[in-house]
């Protein structure tokens, strides 16, 4: 057999997997309810069997994050996803509106295509594959090369645990040649219904040139900001424990603190308390040496990393039980390198005099990931208010980024592809969910009979409704003659009618 070099062989293998797709997704569009939900029971069952080697996988592989955090996405990605997914309707008539007489059917698009960040490799395979199967679609995936091998194996185990369950063959697969010649052939397969992209901004990039239907999600700079009326103590809590899940590779994850100069004190003891390191101007012009290259693109040896893993690199010691590394910025953009996105446990830190400048600062932060999250800590709705209208397009208040923006601590949808709206370049602003996976159908029964469509003739009116005579009071035949008068004077078209009426009345 004459063999073919790498990227000629990823190409067919492409080709074969897109076609074994439609024909699976072709299959899956007249299941029901029922056999839907004996596949989805099936694949979180044994997501929850192998939450821990998924995860332990995974950080092997790429080096990025903590094993106990990345079992807690994978079980986010398939428990606690079913259980808010269960009772939503995702097949046939979903909507009916008896007063319109329209009705919503819902429609599955196909073969889908996943693309699976190196930060969340097997959680985000694991959430992908549930959401296209609930809404009965089937979805071939793209890993990142730096974590092809933990990828595989979460969409392995989930294409067993579907098919077991009465799902097609390869409902659920995965290229096992993964090069960029393979994810381009994927992308303008002609099978291929829509492309959900999770990953770097050349990757989403991508995905919307493709000339396909794509849902990308972009990068985040999440400011969090400590408002005057916060319980200190909670806020630094919940920004400390968002920030070291999993070692802050959540985009959803803060990027800078904002506090006020009435409150700093007290931030600044609480961080310090809960594990907050303080680096001097030195330390902090080192971890950016180390965290950045080429301007503010994030250096990957250092994504998802602990503290003394990053001060150790950057040469100087921390104290034991340091959790975060923070570090005191002036303003925005390059001279400020803690400004931009930092995918590990390093934070920027502000003061600002009062709500007014936070609000200016959250904006021109937000200009470096906008379009994603931010968070505020405050006891003052009125605030919250305010703040609403910033650009993201998850405000989330008193908790934590990660596990607020991915829907674990609050009542947001529980995904791992976060929309950033038309700010960030996303065509999508919600926590993405089956419901994006579907073609919904309206049918519409007529309300009028067509030939009755006719503008209404227009009638020719002497004067505008509210010019009419009124009499003021009860001040007799004088009120009445003042008021007639005044009447007459203000609407000459009036006065010219009551002429006309008074010569008829003459003749």
């Amino acid at each position: 057999m004459e063999a073919f070099d790498k990227d000629l062989a990823s190409i067919q293998r492409a080709r074969e997997l897109a076609r074994k797709g439609k024909c699976a997704a072709n299959k899956m569009a007249d299941y029901t309810e029922e056999q839907i939900d004996k596949i989805l029971k099936n694949m979180v069952k044994v997501a929850r069997e192998n939450e821990y080697n998924l995860a332990k996988m995974a950080v092997e592989e790429t080096g990025f994050g903590k094993v106990e955090d990345k079992e807690f996405k994978n079980h986010l990605a398939s428990t606690v996803l079913y259980d808010s997914i269960k009772d939503m309707k995702t097949i046939g008539i979903i909507e009916e509106d008896q007063e319109k007489k329209t009705l919503m059917v819902a429609e599955p698009m196909g073969l889908i295509l996943g693309i699976v960040p190196s930060t969340n490799p097997t959680s985000t395979a694991i959430f992908k594959s549930m959401i296209a199967v609930k809404s009965r679609n089937a979805i071939v995936f793209t890993p990142h090369p730096s974590a092809q091998n933990c990828t595989r194996e979460a969409v392995r185990l989930m294409c067993r645990a579907a098919v077991e369950a009465g799902a097609p063959d390869c409902v659920i697969s995965c290229l096992d040649l993964c090069t960029m010649e393979a994810t381009n052939e994927l992308m303008k397969a002609p099978e291929v219904s829509l492309i959900i992209a999770t990953g770097g901004p050349g990757m989403v990039k991508a995905a919307y040139s493709s000339g396909k239907p794509a849902l990308g999600v972009g990068a985040g700079n999440s400011p969090a900001y400590i408002e005057r009326t916060a319980n200190v103590e909670k806020a630094v809590k919940n920004i400390i424990g968002s920030k070291t899940f999993d070692n802050g590779t959540i985009c959803a994850s803060e990027q800078s603190i904002i506090c006020e100069e009435i409150n700093k004190d007290e931030v600044i003891a609480q961080l310090e308390k809960q594990g907050g390191y303080f680096m001097t101007e030195e330390e902090t012009k080192k971890v950016c040496g180390l965290l950045f290259k080429n301007g503010h693109a994030m250096n990957a040896k250092y994504v998802g990393k602990s503290p003394d893993v990053i001060a150790k690199g950057a040469g100087f010691s921390i104290p034991e039980g340091t959790k975060v590394l923070i570090g005191r910025q002036n303003g925005v953009g390059p001279e400020n390198p803690l400004s931009y996105e930092k995918l590990t446990t390093v934070l920027g830190f502000y003061v600002v005099k009062n709500w007014h400048e936070a609000c200016e600062l959250s904006i021109e932060l937000l200009q470096n990931g906008i379009g994603h999250t931010m968070s505020i800590h405050t006891e003052d709705m009125e605030i919250v208010r305010k703040f609403a209208r910033k650009p993201a397009s998850r405000i989330l208040v008193n908790t934590g980024g990660s596990q607020g923006g991915t829907g674990a601590s609050t009542g947001l949808m529980p995904s791992f592809t976060l929309g950033c709206g038309t700010w960030g370049g996303s065509s999508v602003s919600e926590n993405v969910s089956p419901m994006h996976l579907l073609n919904i159908k309206r049918v519409a029964f007529g309300l009028v009979e067509c030939d009755q469509l006719k503008v209404p003739k227009k009638t020719e009116k002497t004067f505008e409704p509210g010019q009419a005579i009124t009499v003021y009071g009860a001040g007799g035949r004088n009120n009445v003659k003042d008021n007639l008068e005044k009447e007459l004077t203000e609407n000459p078209e009036l006065l010219k009618l009551m002429e006309e009426i008074l010569s008829s009345m003459k003749g």
